[in-house]
């Protein structure tokens, strides 16, 4: 079974890939959404998390602060960093775990921060998906409300795009200039062969 990376800056349509891919009939593991349940469910890890940031990282009711969380990390790369060195391990077990319990020909774990978090280790194969700037930052602010000052300061916190894609094995480029439902096939298929090639 090969382990794919799907990764790609803010914006650029990476999680649109990965819902192709998930109705073609791949397992998904989505590191963003793990990470975010990890924070809710993994006892140690709240425990650290309280421990750095506070009690205020969680209501009395159990549930993330997101906004106290937010306020500490927003405009403080070395905050940002330490939450990060928190998840991030806590990602790769639950990542771990997830992977040695798929039996297909291949499986994706779509994540923003593979190069960034390190977590890139021990995959097969890295697919990178980009966009223009322009559209990424309209997408952001469509999806999420935000002005392109606050999605150019996320964009800050990534790799720079050009040098991701660089270190990529496939890049798909979602640039509403090519219909993304091909590309995506035309990869799939390549990835079907690969992994009966293994």
């Amino acid at each position: 079974m090969l382990k794919i990376g799907l990764t790609g800056g803010i914006g650029s349509g990476k999680s649109t890939v990965a819902k192709v891919l998930e109705v073609l009939g791949v397992p998904v593991y989505y590191a963003d959404e793990a990470a975010k349940e990890l924070m809710h469910s993994n006892e140690l890890l709240k425990q650290q998390l309280i421990l750095h940031f506070g009690k205020e990282t969680y209501f009395e009711d159990g549930q993330l602060n997101r906004k106290h969380l937010s306020s500490i990390v927003f405009n403080n790369k070395e905050k940002l960093e330490l939450l990060n060195s928190l998840v991030h391990p806590a990602t790769i077990a639950d990542a771990k775990e997830w992977f040695s319990k798929q039996h297909s020909p291949y499986v994706v774990k779509e994540a923003a921060l593979l190069f960034e978090s390190g977590t890139a280790e021990g995959l097969d194969y890295i697919i990178g998906v980009t966009a223009p700037i322009a559209l990424r930052i309209k997408r952001v602010m469509d999806r999420d409300g935000v002005t392109a000052d606050e999605v150019k300061r996320r964009m800050a916190n990534q790799v720079d795009e050009a040098l991701k894609m660089k270190l990529c094995d496939f890049v798909v480029h979602n640039n509403e200039q090519e219909l993304l439902l091909p590309l995506v096939l035309a990869l799939h298929n390549e990835l079907i062969k690969r992994s009966t090639e293994q």
